[in-house]
């Protein structure tokens, strides 16, 4: 196994435990009881999946239970594994077709956004061919630019930034056009972290949203919402405001090495129709993954000899 697939395992073991412990524990003892699937759905939510989804997936197995009689712990593993994977979408395909390719990352401050673009700026290259620029267009955040910039010197990049406190806007239509100038066809938009309450900044986000389509017919092909984990069902506030500002494509979910929520993979795909594409699990650049629903499932409810 890779050292960012370890590291994303490892990520999900306080997730896992909340998931299958408590139901797997039960049936060890002698068979599930009304309490035992009420303890279940609490564990569910507690992980961040919503009440809906946790309600789904209990309903569903407590029935599959009545209707088939099984007692058996491996039998209920695979159909709680079965009825996870329903609810989660395969992510879209990452298209490098636009004249650059132009992706905005948006998010709250501290989600991760800097250093997300970093990663899959360079997951992009040795995965999908993409030849990346980086745009600066966080031009509040004092150290912002400045970390942009240490990024593209590691990945031997280019980094297009304005001036403190420059139109971000201005910075995204430079960006594009210097994309064009240096044959790179993939633009990755670093924005300022802002409070999705906050008319102003969002109208500011639209704006932005707006210049890239001017500088480039079709742009912003992907708009990706950098969700933090650890947020929980905080996250799902976010996810909508930005959604209805800026008409988010997909989901990013970093920091899962560090929460027990990994459930709200399950709460953004249900309660907003956002499939995730990418997430993330350290801090090394090696740390992004495309997500994989299959693997996601399997590595939550791997056994421990398994991971």
């Amino acid at each position: 196994m890779s050292e960012s697939l370890r590291a994303f395992a490892s990520g999900l073991a306080r997730t896992r435990q909340t998931l299958v412990g408590r139901i797997i524990n039960a049936l060890g003892a002698g068979g599930i009881t009304s309490a035992t699937w009420e303890e279940m759905e609490a564990q569910l939510i507690e992980a961040d999946m919503g009440v809906a989804p946790a309600r789904q997936v209990v309903g569903n197995l407590r029935s599959y239970i009545t209707r088939t009689g099984v007692t058996s712990a491996a039998t209920l593993h695979t159909q709680l594994a079965a009825e996870l994977r329903s609810l989660l979408a395969d992510p879209p395909p990452f298209a490098l077709d636009g004249d650059p390719t132009v992706v905005l990352l948006v998010g709250v401050n501290g989600a991760g956004k800097t250093t997300t673009a970093a990663k899959l700026a360079q997951l992009a290259r040795t995965r999908f061919g993409a030849r990346p620029l980086l745009a600066a267009c966080d031009t509040f955040r004092a150290a912002a630019v400045e970390q942009l910039q240490t990024w593209g010197t590691r990945l031997d990049l280019p980094v297009v930034s304005g001036a403190a406190g420059a139109d971000p806007g201005a910075v995204l239509f430079d960006a594009v056009a210097s994309a064009r100038a240096r044959g790179n066809n993939l633009v990755l938009a670093d924005t300022a972290g802002r409070l999705h309450s906050k008319f102003n900044l969002m109208e500011e986000l639209k704006k932005v949203q707006r210049v890239a389509g001017k500088a480039s017919a079709g742009a912003p092909q992907h708009v990706l919402l950098v969700l933090d984990a650890v947020s929980g069902q905080n996250a799902l506030a976010q996810a909508a405001a930005f959604k209805a500002a800026v008409g988010v494509t997909a989901v990013v979910i970093t920091k899962l090495d560090s929460s027990a929520r990994g459930g709200i993979v399950f709460a953004v795909q249900q309660a907003l129709n956002l499939p995730v594409q990418f997430v993330g699990s350290g801090e090394r650049l090696e740390d992004l993954e495309t997500f994989n629903p299959d693997d996601y499932v399997a590595r939550l409810l791997a056994a421990e000899s398994q991971r």
